[in-house]
């Protein structure tokens, strides 16, 4: 009798101490929703894509987490907060969505970011550039991942002061993202001994630019900085070449640009054109492969918020993993002491405000003759290692940070 006591009683303690197991996942599922643009300014980049690359995580997981099912979800946000928020709200509150990536548009990010900390679920930024995302708005529950403002104006910024372009006037999206930009790349242009000579700031999304572009000409400027993004650069770029700005001896700096913005411009148009990225396909022989994958799905090579997006839901599904739960808490707690290791990167550090650091590459696009095929645009100059990449944590502003 005592034997059979003392077993029941090793059993019992066995049996608390085991790891958390399926049990713990909510609604028996784990739901991943990737709130996006579908169809505007930021679709190419982003979209349709990102949800194909959150697939494509989710298969080469598994499909299943703590022996329960993974679902993914998506929207359209339309570039919108007010439309993010409410589908955000509607996702959780009734459908039980457990984390939110892609979120591009800063404005978005920004209050969807928000509505994770009050709801207690994950967001995953990969689309948004804003760097206030880890700064002076972190969450506990928020994460950014593929690249940010900092990081390109340290990547493209530092690169064209340094070599010449030493007086800059902006062309900015007049929104959160554009803000942050042209405020990042301003202060790493005066550190390196250049000059600011004046800014201008677009409706969101415009298609016509000829009047910012004018006031650029008139400014005398050596760089006309475009702190915008997807069509809104396209379509500066295009009407740029029209007024004869880069013959009149200006010259222009895409300060966020993504291999389809590339591909639609063609290399006769932004041939030369620096610009600073988190991925690119042709690296190695493992981000081939990948890239491959994808575009037999997606009818097009990837960009870096979509490969990043792939990069955020396996980080997540790891979490839950070795977390034992998909409660955010638990889950965040995982992410910030796990690196990150995948076809996206190698060594990713998360910060405790929530920035994945990683290295950055400042890359050259390629002249027609250089370039050997479809999709072959573009050139690595440097690589940029994340620690001097992405903005020290101590200094962001964050106060998860101290």
């Amino acid at each position: 009798m005592i034997k059979k006591t003392l077993l029941a009683c090793t059993i019992a303690v066995s049996m608390a101490t085991m790891p958390v197991s399926a049990g713990t996942v909510s609604d028996d599922k784990v739901k991943i929703g990737v709130l996006t643009d579908m169809a505007a300014v930021y679709a190419d980049l982003s979209g349709n894509g990102s949800v194909i690359a959150a697939e494509m995580a989710v298969q080469d997981f598994g499909g299943k987490v703590l022996g329960k099912p993974i679902e993914v979800v998506s929207a359209d946000h339309q570039n919108k907060a007010d439309i993010a928020v409410s589908k955000a709200r509607e996702w959780i509150d009734t459908g039980g969505v457990d984390m939110i990536t892609d979120l591009v548009t800063s404005s978005v990010a920004l209050a969807v970011q928000e509505v994770g900390h009050e709801k207690n679920r994950i967001t995953m930024v990969t689309g948004a550039a804003s760097s206030r995302l880890t700064g002076k708005s972190c969450s506990p529950n928020g994460f950014h991942w593929a690249y940010d403002t900092y990081s390109l104006a340290n990547g493209t910024g530092t690169a064209v002061v340094n070599n010449g372009g030493d007086s800059w006037f902006f062309i900015t999206a007049d929104y959160a993202f554009g803000h942050s930009l042209e405020g990042d790349v301003s202060n790493i242009v005066k550190t390196n001994g250049g000059t600011v000579v004046g800014s201008v700031r677009h409706p969101f999304p415009s298609s016509d630019f000829a009047s910012f572009l004018l006031q650029a000409q008139a400014s005398g400027a050596k760089i006309i900085g475009l702190a915008n993004a997807g069509s809104d650069t396209i379509n500066a770029i295009k009407q740029a070449a029209e007024f004869g700005i880069v013959e009149g001896g200006q010259n222009l700096a895409g300060l966020l640009m993504f291999i389809t913005d590339i591909n639609t411009l063609g290399l006769k148009a932004a041939q030369g054109l620096y610009m600073t990225t988190g991925w690119y396909w042709d690296r190695n022989d493992e981000t081939r492969a990948w890239a491959a994958r994808f575009e037999e799905k997606a009818g097009k090579k990837p960009t870096m918020v979509q490969v990043g997006t792939y990069s955020a839901v396996l980080s997540y599904l790891k979490a839950v993993e070795k977390a034992g739960t998909d409660e955010a808490g638990a889950v965040a707690k995982t992410l910030r002491s796990m690196p990150v290791n995948d076809v996206f990167t190698k060594g990713g550090m998360v910060y405790a405000n929530g920035r994945m650091a990683h290295d950055m590459y400042l890359v050259k696009v390629k002249t027609p003759a250089q370039s050997k095929g479809a999709w072959d645009y573009l050139n690595i100059v440097r690589t940029i290692p994340a620690k001097q990449a992405f903005k020290d944590p101590a200094k962001s502003g964050c106060d998860l940070t101290n």
